[in-house]
């Protein structure tokens, strides 16, 4: 691309092939092996190959298709798996249920933090806000 970055309409065809031309993890193929059944040449164009019967290749894309699709889906709860290991628990506390209030944002008058409470309560939960929102019921102590 030049300088002034007006030229990048001549580099998108280069761009594509090189889009195209890389394996991705999930399926561990190109996108042209996925669509044409072959890798395309990149470098001889001029190789004798046999062109098959489009009922035969029909039936090899569909299945490379699913294959892929399958790789995928399983990817994808992987992912998932991955993300719900982190994730809060949804149906979590409800109103009159006893939490603890974690000590993270709480000014104290201890001279020292590491011998502080890490946590107050047991307290009840007596308003829902919004969500993982909660206003509790502190106690007169």
């Amino acid at each position: 691309m030049n300088y002034q970055q007006n030229d990048w309409t001549d580099w998108l065809a280069a761009v594509e092939f090189q889009y195209n031309d890389k394996k991705y993890i999930a399926t561990g193929r190109t996108p042209f092996e996925l669509n044409f059944e072959r890798h395309l040449w990149k470098d001889n164009l001029m190789v004798q190959t046999e062109i098959p019967r489009v009922e035969k290749s029909l039936v090899w894309i569909q299945r490379s298709w699913e294959q892929a699709t399958k790789t995928m889906e399983e990817a994808q709860k992987n992912i998932k798996r991955q993300f719900d290991k982190k994730r809060w628990n949804p149906q979590g506390p409800k109103v009159r249920d006893n939490v603890w209030l974690e000590n993270k944002n709480i000014q104290s008058n201890q001279p020292s933090k590491k011998l502080n409470n890490k946590r107050y309560g047991p307290f009840m939960i007596s308003k829902d806000i919004s969500s993982g929102v909660f206003q509790l019921k502190l106690s007169e102590e």
